[in-house]
């Protein structure tokens, strides 16, 4: 009987052991569960985190990807825009050289037939028909050597047409036809004012202006004669008539100051001579009031 109730007992307080043993793996399991919700928890927070990083980092990447790509766009469309600037001020130079171009070559083709009709008066010997021509042709587009040979040759035909007029005014002062000496004489020196010839082309229309009466003019071209080196043996015959226009004039002492010049500058002239004794008659009519 009494190992029935110790059995009895020792059930009951195994019983009762289990049943706090279930307790607690009942609590233990509770506390397991609840850290288990709270791990959830955590990670369901941590993965909404995540995600909304990975959103954030996503569209901070896109934006500043997009930043980065709109800023090399531009760049590289202004890099683009200036080379089509390049391009088109290139385009537009070449387009004005081939229009230089083109305009060049027809003023040559143009140039090269007029230098052909020019070339043909010059080798006809056709001076005056040449230096008619020459101004014309002188601003067409010549070579260098067109342009030195057409000049030398128009320089050559003026010289021999200027004296041609020249010695065919001295033809007409002999017969007297002296208006149309002076009109020669003049064309002499037009056509070539500085050749060696034109001190005496000028004493000699001095001279015709003389017989035409018109002595103011004379002494003009005396007194150029007088004042240029190229021909220096016509200067005692330019001062001899200076005195002589001037005396025309009535200038007696302009006409003294002349003969001076004369005796001063060239005493062994062959009008020395003359140039005293007239000096000496002049100073008689001053003296006496002789107009």
């Amino acid at each position: 009987m009494r190992e029935a109730d110790e059995e009895i007992r020792e059930i009951k307080k195994e019983i009762i052991e289990s049943r706090g043993l279930i307790i607690k793996t009942n609590n233990l399991t509770n506390a397991l569960a609840a850290d288990i919700k709270s791990i959830a928890k955590k990670q369901a927070g941590y993965e909404r985190r995540f995600n909304w990083n990975s959103w954030i980092a996503y569209v901070l990447f896109a934006t500043l990807s997009f930043v980065g790509l709109k800023l090399w766009s531009d760049v590289r469309v202004r890099e683009i825009e200036g080379e089509t600037q390049e391009l088109h001020r290139e385009v537009t130079e070449l387009r004005r050289d081939l229009g230089d171009e083109t305009r060049r070559a027809e003023e040559r083709g143009r140039a090269e037939g007029h230098a052909a009709t020019f070339y043909d008066l010059i080798r006809q010997q056709k001076r005056l028909e040449a230096v008619q021509g020459y101004e014309t042709i002188r601003r067409e587009s010549l070579s260098r050597a067109e342009a030195a040979f057409f000049r030398d040759m128009v320089d050559r035909f003026r010289s021999e047409l200027s004296i041609a007029s020249y010695q065919a005014a001295l033809d007409m002062v002999r017969t007297g036809r002296f208006a149309e000496a002076a009109d020669s004489f003049q064309e002499a020196i037009a056509m070539r004012d500085d050749g060696a010839h034109i001190p005496a082309v000028k004493y000699n229309l001095a001279r015709t202006f003389v017989h035409l009466g018109r002595q103011s003019e004379a002494k003009v071209l005396a007194q150029e004669v007088i004042d240029q080196n190229a021909d220096r043996e016509l200067q005692d015959d330019a001062a001899m008539l200076l005195s002589e226009c001037e005396e025309a004039l009535g200038n007696i002492d302009d006409a003294r100051n002349a003969l001076r010049l004369v005796l001063r500058r060239w005493p062994r002239s062959a009008f020395a001579a003359d140039a005293r004794r007239h000096l000496g008659e002049l100073n008689v009519r001053v003296l006496r009031g002789t107009p």
